[in-house]
This record gives C-alpha cells, sequence and structure tokens, in this order.
C-alpha cells in the first residue's frame, strides 16, 4: 500500500464504516481492514490519519485501530507470519514518541499504550533511544507534553509491579533508574514550586496535580522491586515533600461531585500507596518518617467524609496503617487500649457501615457489587480496607480488640432487635464485624481455613444467621438475607455438617428470590457446599443426601436463569453443572426436559457471546448431562445428536469464533459414545473439518485434532471407501500442524490415528511423503518434544506394519537411513520418551526391531543391535530423562498475544487415554524376553554370544531376570 492520497481516501471511509451501528456495513469494513493489515505501509497509513485528517472522529477512530493494531500484531512469535514489515517498526519507532506528545489528550491516550507494548517488546535491547527521547521532554516547560511522556512512562514501568525477578528485569530497571531518576526528582521538586507560585490559579493547579499523581505513580513502579539507591539518598527530598502534599488542603481543589474522586483525592491515595510500600518493603529505612505519616494519615482518616469519592484515599489510607500494625516493629504504636478503642470507634465502625451509595449498588448494579463482595475485586472499597485493619490488629492484640468488637456487635444486634424495620443496616454491620473478626485465613476453595477461637460461629449461626434464612418471606431484608447466605458460604469448613444440611433446602428457596444478589449468593453457595470433600475424598454431602430436593433443586436453578438480570448469569450456570455433577444418575428422569432449556439458551446466547464464563459452565453442563445419560443408555446418544446439531450447524455456519471449540469438544464427545461407525451426519461435516481457515485460530487446533480422531477411531474405513479424495486434505493438516514448533505435538496425535486406524492400502501412496516431511523438519529445527513425538509415532509403525516395512521405508528414502535413525536418534533419546502409553509403544516397537527385522542380524546394522537392546533395557530400568537443552524455551499457547478465543478445555468433555496395543501387551519386559527366545531358536548360539561380548554387566543381570520371569532361556 503506497502512502498517497487516494489510499488515506479509502481507509478514511473504511474506518467510517467500522463505526456504523449497522452489522451489515460495519462487519465488511473490519474484515476489509484485518485483510490488508499485513501490508507494508498500512501503519504508516494509520499514523498519517491520526495526525492530519480533518476529521476528529477519523482521527480517534484511526488511533484507536493502530493501537489495536499494534496489540496484536507487535509481538514476533515463532512459527507465525510477522505481519509489520521491519521498515515500518523502524518508522513506527521514530516517529511514534513525537507524534503522542504534539496530539490531543484522547490521542495522545491511544498512542501512550502502543508505546507501552513495543516498549514491552522492543524495549531496551531494540529501542535504547526511547527514553533519552522521553527525559529530554521534561524541560520543554510545557505540561500537556510532559504529562504525555509521564503516562507513558507509566504504562511501561508499571510492569515493574508484577514481574518476578530475574537479571534481566534488574539490569532494565537499573538503566531506567540511571536514566530517569534524577530527572524525575528535579521535575518533582519544580513541580511542587509551581504550585506554590500558581496557588490561586485553579487551570495551572490541575494540570500540575495530574502530574504530581503519575510522578507518585512512577515512585511506586520504581521503588516496587527493590530500594534503589538513588531514591535511598534522596529518601529526605521524596518524603518530606509527601508528606507536606497529604496535608495539603487547597479549596480550589475540592470538588462538588460526591462520586468521582477529584485531583487531591487521587494524589493522596497514591501517596499513601507510596507509604505503605515502605512501611512493609523498606521499614527500617523508612523508620525516621513513620510516626508523622501516622499522624498524617491518622488525621486524614478522621476528617474525611463517608462521601464515595473519598472511598479510593480512605481504603488506602487504612491500608497504610493496617500494614503499619502487623510489623513488630511498630508494634508500640499500637499497644495503649485507648488507642485501640479510637481506631475501632473512630476507623473501623464507621467504614464498616452499609452506605446508601452500597445499598443503590446492591439494587441497581448488582453485577458491580457481586464482584466487589464476593470475587475479592474489592481491594478499594472502605469495608474491604476496614476488615483487613481488623485482621491486622488481631495478629498482635486479638484479645483486646475481640472484646472492644464484641460490645459493639451486642449493641448493634439490641439495636436491629428494637425495630428490624428502621435498623437492619446494624445487623449488617454487626455481621460483617463477625465475619471480619472471626477469618484469619480465607482460600477460594475452603472457605475460612483458621477461625478466631474467641468466636463462636455455631452459636451466632443459630441464634443470628439461622432465622433470616428461615424467614417466610425471602424478598424481605434482601441485603440481610445475602448476608446470611454470605455466612454460610465463607465458614462453610467451620460449620457443622448438620447445620450445612439443614440450611441447603433453605439455599434453594432463596434462588427465587427477586433481588439479582440474594439469588445469585444462594446459587454460588449451593455450588461451593457441592464442591467440599467429605472424610473419604468423596463429596460431602451425598446424591442420596439430595434426593428429597433434586427436583425443587433443578426446577429453581433453571427458574432463576428467567429471573430479571440473571439471563446469563455464569453463578447460576456453574450452580447447574455442579449439581449435575454431584446427582449424577438421579438427573437422568429430568434430561428430556432440562436438555431442551440448555439448547435454548445456547442457541439465545450464541447471537451475542459476552459471557465467557457462562458459557464455559453451560457448555459444561451439555458435556455432563451427555456423559451421565449415555453412560446409563449409550443409545441415547442419538436423541442428544438431534437436539444439539441444529444449534451447532447455526454456530458452524455463521462461524461464532468463541464457540467452535467447544462445539468440536461436544461432538468429540457424542461421536466417541458411538460404537463403531460414523453417522451420516458427521460424515457430511467432514470435509468442512479441513478447510484452512479453522486451523489458522489456535483454539480450534487441539479440539479440531481430537475430532479428527474420533472420525478416525470410529470409521476409518468408511473414509478410505467414501471420502478417499479427503485423505490429501487431512494430510495437509498434519504438515500444517507438524511445521509450528508450538503444536506438531497435535500433528503426530493425528498421524498416529491415521497410522492406527486407517485401511494400509489407502495411505500406501503417502507414506514416504510423511517420512520426508518428518525428516525435513528433524533438520529445520530439532526439539526434544519433536523428538519425543516422532520416536512414538516411528515405533507405532513398526508395531502397526512391522520391522521390515519401517526398515524398508527408511532405506527407500535414503540407502542406510535406517541405521542412521536407529544411531543418531533411537538409543541416545529414547530415555526422554515419558508417558504409559507411549513408552509401552517405544518398548515393543524397539522390540519388532531387535527380534523380527532380518537386516539387524546379517548386514552392517549389527553393530547396533546390541547398543539398541541395551538402550530399551536402560528405557525399562533408569529414571526417565527430562532434562531440556538451554535454548528451547517452548510459547505456550497462551503467549500468543491479540485477542484469540484460547483453547478452554472442558473438564466432562475428558477423553480417556487410548492404548493402541491394548491387553494383547501387558508386560513389554516379559515380550522382550519371549521374543529373543523365539529369535535364539530361529538362530541358535547367535543371540547369546552378541550378548555376553558386548552388553554390560548390569543390563544383563536386568535381562536375565526378565528371562526368568518369561520362564525362558536364550539357546
Amino acid at each position: 500500500m503506497e502512502l498517497n492520497d487516494a489510499n488515506l481516501q479509502t481507509l478514511t471511509e473504511f474506518l467510517r464504516k467500522t463505526l456504523d451501528p449497522d452489522p451489515t456495513i460495519r462487519r465488511p469494513a473490519e474484515k476489509f481492514l484485518e485483510s490488508v493489515e499485513g501490508n507494508q505501509n498500512y501503519p504508516l497509513l494509520l499514523l498519517t490519519l491520526l495526525e492530519k485528517s480533518q476529521d476528529t472522529v477519523i482521527r480517534v477512530c484511526a488511533a484507536v485501530t493502530f493501537k489495536n493494531y499494534i496489540k496484536r500484531n507487535w509481538r514476533i512469535v515463532e512459527d507465525e507470519p510477522n505481519k509489520i514489515s521491519d521498515q515500518d517498526r523502524t518508522a513506527i519507532k521514530a516517529n511514534i514518541v513525537n507524534l503522542m506528545l504534539s496530539s490531543p489528550e484522547q490521542i495522545q491516550k491511544q498512542l501512550s499504550d502502543a508505546i507501552s507494548i513495543i516498549g514491552r517488546e522492543d524495549f531496551p535491547q531494540k529501542w535504547p533511544d526511547l527514553l533519552t527521547e522521553m527525559v529530554t521532554r521534561f524541560r520543554s516547560g510545557d505540561f500537556h507534553i510532559i504529562n504525555g511522556v509521564l503516562r507513558t512512562a507509566h504504562s511501561l514501568f508499571k510492569r515493574y509491579r508484577h514481574e518476578f525477578k530475574s537479571n534481566e528485569l534488574w539490569s532494565e530497571i537499573k538503566l531506567v533508574l540511571d536514566t530517569f531518576a534524577l530527572p524525575l526528582t528535579e521535575l518533582f521538586k519544580a513541580t511542587i514550586e509551581l504550585c506554590q507560585t500558581h496557588a490561586t490559579d485553579i487551570n495551572a493547579l490541575k494540570v500540575l496535580f495530574s502530574s504530581l499523581t503519575l510522578i507518585s505513580k512512577l515512585f511506586y513502579s520504581l521503588n516496587f522491586q527493590d530500594l534503589p539507591e538513588f531514591f535511598e539518598d534522596n529518601m529526605e527530598t521524596w518524603m518530606t515533600n509527601f508528606h507536606g502534599l497529604l496535608t495539603l488542603d487547597n479549596k480550589l481543589l475540592q470538588t462538588d461531585d460526591e462520586e468521582e474522586a477529584g485531583l487531591l483525592e487521587l494524589l493522596k491515595s497514591q501517596i499513601c500507596d507510596n507509604a505503605a510500600l515502605y512501611a512493609q518493603k523498606y521499614d527500617e529505612e523508612f523508620q525516621p518518617y513513620l510516626p508523622r505519616f501516622v499522624t498524617a494519615i491518622w488525621n486524614l482518616l478522621v476528617s474525611t467524609g463517608q462521601e464515595v469519592k473519598y472511598d479510593l484515599l480512605v481504603s488506602n489510607a487504612i491500608q497504610f496503617l493496617a500494614s503499619v500494625c502487623e510489623r513488630p516493629h511498630y508494634k508500640h504504636l499500637f499497644e495503649d487500649q485507648n488507642t485501640l478503642t479510637s481506631i475501632c470507634e473512630k476507623v473501623i465502625v464507621p467504614n464498616m457501615e452499609f452506605r446508601s451509595a452500597d445499598e443503590e449498588a446492591f439494587e441497581d448494579n448488582s453485577e458491580e457489587y457481586i464482584r466487589r463482595d464476593l470475587e475479592g475485586s474489592d481491594i478499594d472499597t472502605r469495608r474491604r480496607a476496614a476488615c483487613d485493619l481488623v485482621r491486622g490488629l488481631c495478629k498482635y492484640f486479638e484479645g483486646p480488640v475481640t472484646a472492644i468488637f464484641s460490645g459493639y456487635v451486642n449493641s448493634m444486634l439490641a439495636e436491629y432487635a428494637k425495630n428490624p424495620g428502621e435498623n437492619w443496616k446494624h445487623k449488617d454491620a454487626a455481621i460483617y464485624l463477625v465475619t471480619s473478626l472471626a477469618s484469619k485465613a480465607q482460600t477460594q476453595k475452603h472457605g475460612i481455613t483458621q477461625a478466631n477461637e474467641l468466636v463462636n460461629l455455631t452459636e451466632f449461626f443459630v441464634n443470628h444467621i439461622l432465622p433470616d434464612l428461615k424467614s417466610a418471606n425471602i424478598n424481605e431484608f434482601p441485603v440481610l438475607k445475602a448476608d446470611a447466605i454470605k455466612y454460610v458460604m465463607i465458614f462453610r469448613s467451620q460449620l457443622p455438617k448438620e447445620q450445612l444440611l439443614q440450611a441447603v433446602p433453605l439455599l434453594i428457596s432463596h434462588l427465587q428470590a427477586e433481588s439479582t444478589v440474594e439469588h445469585t449468593y444462594a446459587a454460588h453457595a449451593l455450588e461451593r457446599l457441592f464442591t467440599m470433600r467429605g472424610p473419604n475424598n468423596t463429596t460431602l454431602i451425598t446424591a442420596a443426601e439430595m434426593a428429597p430436593f433434586t427436583e425443587l433443586l433443578l426446577n429453581n436453578l433453571f427458574k432463576a436463569l428467567a429471573l430479571p438480570g440473571s439471563a446469563e448469569n455464569e453463578y447460576i450456570m456453574k450452580a447447574i453443572m455442579r449439581s449435575f455433577s454431584l446427582l449424577q444418575e438421579a438427573i437422568v428422569p429430568y434430561i428430556p426436559t432440562l436438555i431442551g432449556q440448555l439448547t435454548h439458551k445456547l442457541l439465545l446466547v450464541s447471537k451475542n457471546p459476552s459471557k465467557p464464563h457462562f458459557n464455559h459452565y453451560l457448555f459444561e453442563s451439555l458435556c455432563l448431562s451427555v456423559r451421565i445419560t449415555c453412560k446409563a443408555n449409550p443409545t441415547t446418544v442419538s436423541s442428544f445428536e438431534e437436539a444439539l446439531f441444529p444449534v451447532f450447524t447455526e454456530i458452524l455456519q455463521n462461524d461464532v469464533q468463541e464457540f467452535l471449540p467447544y462445539v468440536f469438544q461436544v461432538m468429540s464427545l457424542l461421536l466417541e459414545i458411538h460404537s463403531n461407525s460414523i453417522p451420516a451426519s458427521y460424515m457430511a461435516l467432514f470435509p468442512h473439518l479441513l478447510q484452512p481457515v479453522l486451523w489458522e485460530r489456535t483454539g480450534n487446533i487441539p479440539p479440531l485434532v481430537r475430532l479428527l480422531q474420533a472420525y478416525l477411531e470410529k470409521g476409518g474405513a468408511s473414509i478410505a471407501g467414501s471420502a478417499a479424495d479427503k485423505i490429501p486434505g487431512l494430510l495437509g493438516v498434519f504438515q500444517k500442524l507438524i511445521a509450528s514448533k508450538a503444536n506438531d505435538h497435535q500433528g503426530f496425535y493425528l498421524l498416529n490415528s491415521i497410522i492406527e486406524h486407517m485401511p494400509p492400502e489407502s495411505i500406501t501412496q503417502y507414506r514416504k511423503q510423511i517420512f520426508i516431511l518428518l525428516f525435513q523438519r528433524l533438520q529445520s529445527s530439532k526439539t526434544t518434544k519433536f523428538i519425543k513425538s516422532f520416536l512414538v509415532f516411528i515405533n507405532l509403525y513398526c508395531v502397526k506394519y512391522g520391522a521390515i516395512a519401517l526398515q524398508e521405508i527408511f532405506d527407500s528414502i535414503q540407502p542406510k537411513m535406517f541405521g542412521m535413525v536407529l544411531e543418531k536418534i533411537v538409543i541416545p533419546e529414547v530415555q526422554k520418551v515419558s508417558g504409559p502409553v507411549e513408552k509401552k509403544i517405544c518398548a515393543v516397537g524397539i522390540t519388532k526391531v531387535l527380534t523380527e527385522c532380518p537386516a539387524m542380524m546379517d548386514t552392517e546394522y549389527t553393530k547396533l543391535w546390541t547398543p539398541l537392546l541395551q538402550a530399551l533395557i536402560g528405557f525399562f530400568e533408569l529414571p526417565e530423562d527430562d532434562s531440556i537443552p538451554d535454548d528451547e524455551h517452548f510459547i505456550d499457547i497462551e503467549d500468543t498475544p491479540g485477542y484469540q478465543t484460547a483453547f478452554s478445555q472442558l473438564a466432562f468433555a475428558g477423553k480417556k487415554e487410548h492404548d493402541p496395543i491394548g491387553d494383547i501387551v501387558g508386560n513389554p519386559k516379559i515380550l522382550l524376553a519371549q521374543s529373543l527366545h523365539k529369535l535364539s531358536t530361529a538362530c541358535p548360539g547367535r543371540v547369546p554370544s552378541m550378548l555376553s561380548t558386548s552388553l554390560n554387566a548390569e543390563a544383563l543381570q536386568f535381562l536375565q531376570g526378565y528371562l526368568q520371569a518369561a520362564t525362558v532361556q536364550l539357546v
């Protein structure tokens, strides 16, 4: 694509169409842009548009498209095409910083993100001058430019907060500090001076305070891994100014908005974070500054209101206190009873209250409420921070803190009892306090695993939780009902089983509650209870104990999906999956009705898949219904196919990318249940499965290979008969997979199934070509994974077609090739093969080469006979060699960049391990002994003499053992 006006015009028109709400206009435009993004100059055309277009909408659209293009294509992945040419890469890096700094803020943010994506891959090795280019802009004095640099630096460096320690990371951080730390400190001081100069100019202050917030974030990232020497030497400058900013109160910067945090709050929140980081990690160096920070943050907490805009600030400030009170050095600051009482009264209790903002979220934004409350993304809520502070204080002061709070809990419950209708929020706070006091250690799997001995959880459950669960009106006081359900859920490992069983029918009735939070919590609690393990590793609650409630449970779960706001509720769907799994054959009578509801739901969500977890559990539930029903009666598989195929066909025709890997897995499961033939409906689909476009997407590869394996296993002969013209297509798939380091093992899975199940004559003409392809790959890149798969394949070939056929095909490619393969690959590498089935195939294959291949006895290959036997005995007796050479680090499928639906394995569509040799060979060692005996009777004297001259003594001893076990001897 040339950089000319015509192309800019075309691109503008297509970008405009991608904003069209009508999918018939939008989709083709998106497809067109996707089709040209591999062309040279495409990214430069986008950059030209975002710089020069007269239309603001097009400029922003070009910026977003450019950022997404970089996100998808910048990383170079082995085996994948590199869509960005080197010239384009160089041009982008040469211009993007300037462009970003001179663009309006909306575009600046997109380009800043793009720089950080490129930086993650190229900085510092391939983009050494990025930092110096950015630092020189600090001198410009123009804060629009400075903030652009700071924003970009923040997105580049924030990964230091969660990267694992490594030499590479340390040397990168050192390079950044050498170039960046001093200019950042100078900028920090200069910006603070400017704040004083412009103390009365609101517009200047807004810009300066957003700079200070970014500088504080950078401080956090650069100090996270370790305390850099530079910052230790300049701690006085940073901490004195941070402290000054914490205590600053500029009336001009206060906002009227109650929801949105203002610049002052954002800056102070970040400073609390920075102080907490130093208090936790560098407590010795930070000690001189700590008391004044504790005082400043304490005053901040006592004087800050309950409005939502202060939430982040208050929670970060409380988190600071929580991190300080856990450290033994600072224990003395909290020892005084009055201090503890004052913290409880002024900080913890007020921040545990259920505010009207929480009530609004509970009613109108239930999804967000659930995410915060259940999934722990409530890091920045006041309640969570107060809860963490309680846990922190309990570390050294459990007795006094529990005593102080018990008084509060009793008085709150007494208030509630006086007038429940008015005072229900008191009970809510009491339950929250008890929960935070009682929980010492928690895991996702078991809920609370360690509890405070001073709190009687069972008594509290009976007196205060059970009455709410039992109340006749499930829609009254929904917040308290949700609290009660959550109490059962988090203390499930602490409460006795009879109380959990008592709760189950009550939870089932709460699935009908109108409140989304309440019925979601009920579903989640049931799902968690059903996963609990009992004494002998069975589920704690059994299907028999659930028998009286089975029908009601299934009914209420499916009815809950029809409640407003819960059409795609992932907690309900997960509970359906878990109920099926627990109840097993008890669900069979209900399946005819339920499968209809599940397929109807699948049809609806496939129109616009937006909830990945919901969809995953939906497919898991489908798999379970198929498994459980067909286990009891395999002939029912056809009724499932009747129900599912129409929806699957629609999904395949509309190319619903997110669902294809799932559909292929469910189809594999169905096909594997069939006895030994392929129904016509599957045969009709077979040619479509070989279309190259399906194999372009990494997420499709594992399930598609499994599906093709099922086709081959159930109908290799019918494919050879009625679809022989498709065999080249099948081998084409193998060829594509074998060329990729990430997917070559999948190529071998397919090839092994072809060898095992296709009639030999149907693939005779292709055999040589298959081996040639494998040798080409061996020469171009020989990895451990490839070698292991290659060894399994040649031994399977030997088992299937015989040792002579294996030797002949190698030698037909090139004379003496068979000997080279034995010497260079089989003998030195066989110890690396892993997996019981794979090991068995290799052992049987090598045994056949040793005892059924005349060329091994009377040609130049004979010298390899004893080393091969030695390798086989070593394979039986020595530990597996799992070493991997240094230069091989496999890219994981999950690491491939961009949005590609990665493969999601369905747990309940699992496939049994298939053993192609089966029971014919029970113990390969016995087979070796018997085969050697047979060989020695055919040529008496040869075998013992070969053994005595060159097999080492230890191996010979093992071999004697095999011969004795098989009760045979060599002649």
